[in-house]
């Protein structure tokens, strides 16, 4: 099981964007890691888990003309931040992408994001 979870290449993410509840407006948090099937957000909530949420992710017209992509996603596991105690940090599976805005995806993922020096960690969000 460890090992399934550190087959997908994980980064960290250089680049500020918002992640928001596609259908409340409500902001999620901000992307600070991604992978090839899921991310991570900071955020100032605890999310619960396994609830499928329609989300959107601004920000991206540097590297598509799209404003925002917009898929589904499911929080997978939220823990307390272990340097901040107002923050959480929460991984996210993607659930259901359009096939283009999988491209652009993962072009955020190829452009922004910078490689770990270390493995170690939540390289695949679908399993917490």
């Amino acid at each position: 099981m460890e090992s399934e979870r550190r087959k997908l290449s994980r980064r960290n993410f250089s680049y500020y964007m918002r992640v928001v509840d596609e259908s409340t407006g409500k902001l999620i948090g901000h992307l600070s890691d991604i992978s090839t099937n899921g991310f991570k957000v900071d955020s100032t909530q605890l999310l619960p888990l396994n609830v499928d949420i329609r989300l959107r992710i601004d920000q991206i017209g540097e590297i598509s003309d799209k404003v925002c992509l917009i898929f589904k996603a499911r929080p997978v596991w939220c823990r307390q931040d272990q340097f901040d105690p107002n923050m959480y940090n929460v991984g996210f599976k993607i659930v259901a992408i359009s096939p283009g805005d999988h491209d652009i995806f993962m072009k955020m993922f190829n452009i922004y994001g910078a490689r770990n020096s270390s493995q170690n960690g939540d390289s695949n969000y679908t399993q917490r």
